[in-house]
């Protein structure tokens, strides 16, 4: 009896102890109280296992002063800047000034090239690029392994999920063998996206080739402290050459092709030419730097960023966003977009369940007369996900935001036009892990040639969809609405 009241009093010992620990975490910085009331409660309600997962799943931002990402990105900056005065850093620096005067001076545009001054001082706007969208990897496909075979000096790749199928092979084949020829290849692939590779060894088959690098990103590390699973990198780029670049939503699986009779999984992604190109690369870069510590001297060469000239109309500019930053970039850049909107926001997304700020945002320019248009898959591949987005349904449609629902093939595509003349694209989903967990990239295009052509691609997604009307949605089962809200409880820890 002494011995099972020993061990009930440890017990205790450690869950009261966990749980102290949890609620002084939760409050050392100001979070949104639903988030940090529920982990709160899940800390309490499941012994060891509710700390286990807040300290794996539910920390959302790492310790300013001993997270080694933000030491290696300061790194590689000042590496940069101690080499502006030698191109192609210079070539940066110069073309960002020319094009501040570029921007129409009032208006949206300038507005929002303001916003993310202020919140991508990193990244400038540059002009004299040439945008290219593709539709699914029926489409994209042939073009990067094209790009990868006519490669002459390196090849980046990165993305979230590499798999072990027809097409993953395909890739790995294609990288290979531009390797054995002697052109350097970098692959960075997510090792939680990708685990179903790692488990079948994909990526040890090509370890031992020459001037093939390959580096799974990771944030767990228990030497470090780290053990962060929920923060991921989830950005998709090729940079071939540094003259061409590829940035967008596409995995490289086979689910993005045609198959057997089977649809490929609805997708967008851009192919880009001109100096925009040097700002995918750099983004690579910081996030190779941070996993391998090769060295700026290595990383920051001429022939990775080639002085390039103009190849299109487009300004375009580079938006990382992640845990690291103080500044949630890409929350804060649509945020501001859809505050300024006047005419039209047309919004396609997988998954919908984005910050109240935002949500708020959306549903105050409905009111005000914005034509608000939000493109949803009918079927969602994760299906929490979709009951969550279902949640958020009702209140905007009383804003008056229209919704749509595409029926599979599964939409996985993400884009956003303001006004016809500017468009935010790239690897960000409209909900709280890509806004503020995950590793992203998107890219601010000013161009009413380009942003028409985009919206052409999106009325057709909405063409293919079911509008959502209110008083057929007031009449679902109850309990959906039961399901909704319950998967709704989950959105600020997943």
């Amino acid at each position: 009896m002494n011995f099972a009241r020993a061990w009930f009093a440890i017990w205790w010992g450690l869950h009261a102890l966990s749980f102290a620990l949890v609620c002084l975490h939760c409050l050392q910085r100001r979070r949104e109280a639903t988030s940090a009331i529920l982990w709160i409660f899940v800390s309490w309600s499941f012994p060891i296992i509710g700390p286990v997962l807040y300290l794996t799943v539910g920390i959302d931002r790492l310790p300013h002063k001993g997270f080694h990402k933000r030491k290696q990105d300061a790194r590689l900056l000042e590496a940069r800047k101690a080499r502006e005065e030698a191109l192609p850093l210079a070539y940066w620096r110069a073309v960002h000034a020319e094009d501040v005067h570029g921007i129409p001076e009032t208006g949206l545009d300038e507005e929002l090239s303001d916003v993310m001054d202020a919140v991508a001082p990193e990244y400038p706007f540059l002009s004299g690029n040439a945008v290219l969208s593709h539709v699914t990897g029926d489409e994209l496909f042939p073009r990067m392994l094209q790009a990868i075979d006519q490669a002459s000096h390196h090849i980046h790749l990165q993305s979230f999920i590499i798999q072990n199928d027809a097409t993953g092979r395909m890739f790995m084949e294609h990288l290979a063998a531009r390797a054995k020829s002697g052109i350097k290849v970098r692959l960075l692939y997510d090792r939680f996206g990708s685990t179903r590779a790692i488990f079948s060894r994909l990526f040890s088959r090509y370890r031992h080739i020459p001037n093939l690098e390959i580096v799974g990103w990771t944030q767990v590390s228990p030497l470090k402290r780290r053990f962060q699973l929920n923060l991921r990198n989830h950005r998709k780029a090729l940079i071939v050459d540094g003259r061409r670049a590829f940035v967008g939503g596409i995995n490289l699986h086979q689910g993005n092709t045609t198959r057997a009779n089977r649809a490929p999984i609805r997708d967008y992604h851009f192919e880009f030419a001109g100096p925009i190109v040097q700002e995918v690369q750099y983004a690579f870069m910081k996030d190779w730097h941070f996993m391998t510590n090769e060295s700026p001297d290595i990383l920051l060469q001429d022939v990775f960023f080639p002085s390039i000239a103009a190849e299109g109309n487009s300004l375009a500019r580079v938006l990382c966003s992640g845990p690291t930053s103080e500044l949630k970039t890409i929350a804060d850049v649509l945020f501001m977009a859809i505050v300024r909107a006047q005419k039209q926001i047309l919004i396609v997304t997988p998954y919908f369940a984005p910050p109240y700020d935002i949500l708020r945002a959306l549903r105050s320019a409905a009111i005000r007369g914005v034509d608000v248009r939000i493109i949803l898959p009918q079927k969602n591949n994760h299906i929490y996900a979709g009951w969550a987005s279902r949640a958020l349904y009702e209140e905007l449609l009383l804003s008056g935001v229209r919704l749509f629902e595409r029926p599979e093939p599964f939409l996985h595509a993400k884009a956003m036009i303001i006004d016809d003349r500017v468009s935010i694209v790239g690897t960000a989903n409209w909900d709280v892990r890509s806004l503020r967990l995950n590793y992203e990239t998107n890219v601010a295009i000013h161009d009413e040639v380009f942003a028409n052509a985009l919206k052409r691609i999106v009325l057709d997604d909405e063409a293919q969809s079911s509008e959502i009307e209110l008083a057929a949605w007031r009449q679902r089962p109850q309990w959906h609405r039961l399901a909704e809200n319950a998967c709704s409880l989950m959105t600020p820890i997943l």
